[in-house]
């Protein structure tokens, strides 16, 4: 994978507090087993350059986008502003939609509830729908629309109210429609080498100083199979 640089990312919204960008498709959100530069090192050597900080620079990641997906992600400029994020997270008040191409059309009229308990396997990196009765199993909720039907495929907007691993990817193919290009969890219909569909559209939250509610809005690109919708 070619190497990026931070002035290809495209920068939100920036204060004392927050950095809230647009994450491009295939960047880690950290750093994994590969050498490719993730976001949390990238926005590091932006601040480090933009400010002329000497030494190391404070970032906190609040929450994490898998690497094939892109989109809205924020992060936190001081400890305070992590501290207050991750409380929101776990609290429920920082709202995170999300785009999906996926395949088949559901017989959705409007919004659809998804309820799964879920299970990693951490050695194979896979994650399962399984009885709430397993041990270790946690609660994956969500909530979608359709707002678009095109070529066989449904564009969907996702509600996530809980952050699981892979939660959105394995909940739709749990129901039987696959997101486009998921070769972990659709293999029988999607083909080595596509993108995976899947964006992350908005993220609301309350300022962690200011205390005035904002939200984030970042929209896929219009490339396939995104621009067979109009949104």
């Amino acid at each position: 994978m070619r190497q990026i640089h931070y002035s290809h990312i495209n920068i939100i919204y920036e204060d004392n507090h927050l950095l809230v960008v647009e994450k491009p498709v295939n960047i880690p959100s950290q750093q994994d087993r590969s050498e490719d530069k993730d976001m949390l090192t990238l926005l590091k050597e932006y601040i480090k350059e933009k400010y002329n900080k000497p030494g190391n620079v404070y970032l906190g990641l609040v929450h994490r986008l898998d690497r094939p997906v892109g989109g809205v992600m924020v992060f936190a400029k001081t400890s305070k502003a992590a501290s207050r994020l991750s409380e929101q997270i776990r609290t429920r008040q920082f709202g995170k939609k999300y785009m999906a191409v996926i395949h088949g059309i559901p017989p959705v009229k409007s919004k659809k509830n998804l309820v799964h308990y879920l299970i990693k396997d951490r050695r194979r990196n896979i994650v399962k729908a399984v009885d709430s009765s397993i041990e270790g199993a946690q609660k994956a909720i969500l909530d979608y629309k359709v707002i678009g039907q095109s070529s066989g495929m449904a564009l969907v907007e996702i509600d996530l109210h809980t952050g699981r691993p892979h939660q959105i990817r394995v909940q739709f193919a749990e129901i039987g429609h696959p997101l486009y290009g998921d070769q972990k969890y659709g293999q029988s219909l999607n083909k080595s080498g596509q993108q995976i569909a899947l964006w992350s559209k908005s993220i609301s939250l309350l300022h962690p100083t200011l205390k005035k509610p904002m939200t984030f809005i970042s929209l896929p690109h219009d490339i396939y199979p995104w621009n067979l919708f109009n949104y």
